[in-house]
């Protein structure tokens, strides 16, 4: 398996709407907002040349986000990176003993599947495998 790229990045934020304007005033398309509800959070993407940046605000505060707000305040939540073949991908990462928080690929923002690897298994930063719905 490899990773073709770097996905995006998630970026843990308290307002898209006081946030938004400061990534669209650094150069960044603005491509929409998006609630998950599964996840209890409003993203807001960008783009970047192939890279997307990832605003996540919390719609609830026991949400993982408002979670990790409330104990780090807002900045860098997750890096992601992308594959084809998310399922031979989690394959290839249990067979080498990572750590995951997902036992098997879910629904993502964006039209994508997803899953995290732990920290503890990644040199402390939270890693989201994700790939594109066919």
């Amino acid at each position: 398996m490899m990773l073709k790229k770097i996905e995006h990045v998630g970026i843990a934020v308290n307002s898209l709407e006081k946030s938004i304007p400061v990534f669209k005033n650094l150069g960044m398309k603005f491509l929409g907002i998006e609630e998950v509800p599964s996840q209890k959070v409003k993203v807001a993407m960008f783009e970047i040349g192939d890279v997307h940046v990832e605003l996540l605000e919390p719609t609830s505060p026991d949400s993982a986000i408002g979670k990790f707000l409330e104990k780090r305040g807002e900045g860098l939540h997750h890096i992601a990176f992308e594959t084809e073949d998310i399922e031979g991908q989690m394959r290839e990462y249990k067979t080498l003993g990572f750590e995951f928080i997902d036992q098997e690929p879910r629904e993502g923002s964006h039209d994508t599947w997803i899953f995290f690897l732990h920290p503890r298994s990644t040199n402390s930063v939270l890693t989201e495998i994700c790939s594109h719905k066919k």
